[in-house]
């Protein structure tokens, strides 16, 4: 059985590695995964209580709770979000004093005004970087907040000491303070958006009615749906939620079950078919008996896919955190070695003024914004065109996946039934008496059909004595005329001859085509509806733009598998999947992964929900459910398909400018770190350095601004 820890504090790829260590040495821990991106462990250990974990969790420094105990209750007040203002707020006066000198403008501030704003921005705001530098030391390794520490750190004491002694020297607390105050940003918007993860599974739950009624000795009463046992039976109205899963006992009637399949037509049900729980009766009066409760229902098995799938991506490991277990050390060492060089050399001013400027070279302005600089400008220009990019890691690996895997209903098509065709003699006088049949009727191909109509001027007066054919269809009276809408089998069933209509009706089901016969009785068939759902119109121009960018496509669906390949050949799809469950389509990617396959999954509904959170990346369409929307990292605004590619091309772009960023950040500290340990550069031009490389990245960055669509490359 394996338990879920929420952990507090863990700032990069380094505290992961600590918590699995820390974890991995309890006795009886057969494996653990923790998650960075969602502050989760999963822990295999069946023979543990939870306590046990949390304390080991907990020696290593870290805060740590089981999932379900959060401390943080919608509504409360967000301390973290006060404490970057804040920050921000005392660091703009010094900043504004450098831009002034930098423009030649005379603006001044007291030294010990910069005193007074700098050091509650480095001991109050700048806390958590000590606590978190202190566990790092603890466990005698490297991580961003021990960089931070150490830079801000020398810069602030330096200045400090310029201030105190009135030596006149240059101060250097507005690169502490803005170091400070950026890192917190970042931060809080990272934890920002791994709280919004969540909202995903509570929409799910909502999905579930919280009443159902309860069928017993023929009297129903309405009981919560956590109190229902199985076996017992439930009643179940038109228009309703269905409360369980279950199989039908009584009734017929049809049922939406769009949120599991994606399928906008109901699908008909009588005695002994099975319903699931959060889909919706459309028409008649059920019994329905109960076969599954709680988690094991198809919704529960959704929601614990969904937290599954958020819980079990690779940590986003940043180059940063990847380099800081060496780069802190040596930058350590090179300034004590400045240090104790100089001093022996009897120059202890020089010791001290050369491993400062060593110290304040390395502050890792530059090499904290190379990522979320060229992110920021990224994610902006995605916005411009059309894109809303949630979650900065979904970016990232969106810039390497080699495969997209697409939903079919809502995503490539556009997700609603319409008359492809009319089959008959007087194609009006058919429709107009088809019409008259399903002019009351709220099922989605009567909808289709009356916009036909309305788009042909036609306005029929409803039929009389009408008569639904659960499942079947329906009959009315038209002008005197006994006109049967619906299967061929009703209207052989009224001795109807379907004779002259049934090859072409062939013909369309071959093209995975709805069709509906219309007759007369006395008469024969008048000819066939043909119904589709059309694809998107820029669906196959979003198909060959990524294969142009060397990307596969493939297509997930829960329409039948004729469906799914004639919808596959029409766009040019590489690969094809119909009749699929959720799960099933979570399996799908699962087994990509496990084959090395980086994909992403582009869809719009409750079904599409695991799928999305299991992708490298999911991609939502902004006209999709609420629950799409919130599980995928990437939605895209207007339901252009064609922003896929766009979004792959873009993803590429930010990617490259990191790597430069990267670069540009390095180079001032190989170069300028040697330099200032020979004492050829002292604190003034060190953090001179430091402000130009904080400005090479970020003019870098805003490069990005002035990329197009039209250029879409293959390579970052």
């Amino acid at each position: 059985m394996n338990t879920t820890i929420a952990i507090d504090g863990m700032t990069c790829a380094t505290c992961v590695g600590r918590v699995e260590k820390a974890l991995a040495k309890v006795p009886g821990v057969k494996s653990v995964t923790v998650n960075l991106a969602s502050e989760m462990a999963l822990v295999d250990a069946p023979d543990l209580a939870a306590p046990v974990l949390i304390e080991a969790i907990e020696r290593a420094g870290y805060g740590a709770r089981l999932k379900a105990a959060s401390p943080k209750e919608a509504g409360s007040v967000d301390w973290d979000a006060w404490a970057v203002a804040a920050a921000i707020l005392l660091t703009m006066p010094m900043v504004a004093l450098m831009a002034a000198h930098v423009a030649g403008i005379a603006f001044h501030l007291s030294p010990w005004t910069e005193f007074a704003l700098a050091t509650p921005v480095q001991f109050v705001f700048g806390l958590r970087f000590y606590r978190g530098a202190y566990q790092a030391l603890r466990q005698a390794t490297g991580n961003m907040d021990l960089l931070v520490a150490l830079g801000t750190s020398a810069a602030y004491v330096y200045s400090a000491w310029q201030v105190i002694g009135a030596t006149g020297g240059h101060l250097y607390f507005e690169g502490a303070a803005v170091v400070i105050a950026l890192v917190r940003l970042g931060k809080w918007l990272e934890a920002r958006a791994k709280r919004a993860t969540t909202a995903a599974v509570r929409a799910l739950m909502a999905l579930r009615p919280a009443t159902a009624h309860l069928l017993e000795n023929g009297i129903e009463r309405d009981v919560p749906v956590e109190s229902l046992t199985i076996g017992q039976r439930v009643a179940l109205r038109p228009g309703e939620t269905v409360a369980v899963d279950g199989v039908i006992i009584e009734g017929e009637s049809a049922v939406d079950e769009a949120m599991i399949t994606g399928e906008p037509i109901p699908v008909d049900k009588k005695p002994g078919d099975a319903v699931i729980g959060g889909t919706i009766n459309r028409s008649g009066r059920l019994i329905v008996e109960t076969r599954a409760i709680g988690a094991s229902t198809m919704l529960g098995r959704i929601v614990s896919a969904v937290e599954a799938a958020q819980g079990s991506k690779a940590p986003v490991e940043l180059l940063v955190d990847r380099v800081s277990a060496v780069f802190v050390p040596a930058v350590i060492v090179i300034a004590a070695l400045a240090f104790f060089g100089w001093w022996i050399w009897g120059d202890l001013e020089k010791a001290t003024i050369a491993s400062v400027a060593v110290l304040v070279i390395a502050c890792p302005c530059a090499l904290g914004l190379a990522t979320p600089a060229a992110l920021i400008v990224g994610v902006g220009r995605a916005a411009s065109l059309g894109l809303l990019i949630k979650d900065a890691s979904a970016l990232e690996a969106l810039a390497v996946i080699d495969k997209v895997a697409f939903d079919k209903t809502g995503t490539l098509t556009e997700g609603k039934p319409s008359v492809a065709a009319l089959v008959a003699q007087d194609e009006n006088a058919m429709l107009a008496a088809a019409l008259a049949v399903q002019a009351a009727s709220e099922h989605p191909l009567a909808r289709a059909l009356i916009e036909e109509g309305a788009r042909r001027g036609l306005a029929p007066r409803p039929a009389e004595n009408f008569e639904a054919r659960i499942g079947q269809g329906a009959i009315g009276s038209v002008a005197g005329r006994r006109i049967v809408v619906g299967k061929m089998a009703l209207l052989e069933s009224l001795g109807i001859s379907t004779d002259a209509y049934r090859a072409k009706a062939e013909e369309f089901e071959r093209q995975a085509k709805t069709t509906t016969w219309v007759g007369e009785v006395g008469r024969g068939a008048l000819g066939l509806i043909v119904y589709a759902d059309r694809p998107r119109p820029a669906a196959t121009q979003a198909i060959a733009q990524l294969k142009a960018l060397g990307i596969k496509t493939l297509l997930l669906t829960g329409d039948n598998a004729r469906t799914a390949a004639a919808i596959a050949g029409a766009l040019g799809i590489d690969e094809w999947h119909g009749g699929l469950l959720p799960e099933e389509k979570l399996a799908i990617l699962r087994d990509l992964a496990r084959e090395g396959h980086r994909t992403a999954m582009v869809g719009d509904g409750i079904n599409d929900a695991p799928a999305l959170a299991q992708a490298s990346v999911g991609i939502a369409l902004g006209t999709g459910t609420d629950i799409a929307l919130e599980t995928a990292g990437i939605a895209l605004l207007r339901p252009d398909l064609v922003l896929v590619a766009d979004a792959v091309a873009l993803a590429r772009k930010t990617v490259g400018r990191i790597r430069e960023n990267l670069f540009w950040a390095f180079i001032y500290n190989v170069v300028g770190i040697p330099l200032a340990a020979f004492g050829l550069l002292n604190p003034l031009i060190a953090g001179a350095a430091m402000a130009a490389s904080s400005v090479s990245v970020i003019v870098n960055s805003l490069r990005l601004k002035a990329w197009r669509p039209e250029a879409r490359e293959t390579q970052p």
